[in-house]
């Protein structure tokens, strides 16, 4: 195993994470139980954590496979620059639920509002992540490119803008 593979097997782990962990949260506040509330803010500090290694075998990854015929630099500088997006987002992410967990020290509640926003941004990191996932998914992968759009154009633009 090298790093691209290591890098390519470790990065569903944060898209697919926050989306799970993120479901969990809702099932939390909506059964409104304090067992499920801790155990997703738990996750989602998880996540934060592991994103750290994810976000250093992307540059290994990158250092192992410059200089390839078939690589587009541009689609990797687009594919890096999400994932600096995402991996910001997941790190607010879990600090905002080690807060939460901060909050909640003891056997004392976990505001609502408090939870609500690490909701809200494990909804907003999800969809960075799953356009950083998508980024990087077509450095590679032909089939799945928007037929005509160059990387530049795609730079800053999100799934979801026209």
């Amino acid at each position: 195993m090298n790093w691209v593979h290591l890098h390519l097997a470790l990065n569903h782990v944060p898209v697919l994470g926050t989306l799970f962990v993120g479901l969990l949260l809702v099932a939390a506040l909506v059964r409104n139980s304090e067992e499920l509330k801790r155990c997703s803010l738990i996750g989602f500090v998880a996540l934060a954590l592991v994103s750290i290694p994810i976000k250093f075998t992307g540059d290994f990854a990158n250092e192992k496979l410059a200089g390839a015929s078939w690589l587009a630099e541009d689609r990797v500088t687009v594919h890096e620059q999400a994932a600096d997006q995402a991996t910001t987002g997941m790190f607010l992410l879990g600090l905002a639920a080690a807060f939460a967990l901060w909050q909640g020290r003891g056997s004392r509640p976990i505001a609502q509002a408090t939870l609500w926003t690490v909701l809200l941004l494990s909804l907003v990191t999800f969809l960075l992540m799953i356009r950083t996932a998508n980024l990087g998914g077509e450095i590679r992968h032909e089939e799945i490119r928007q037929s005509g759009v160059s990387p530049a154009c795609e730079k800053l633009h999100l799934p979801w803008q026209s």
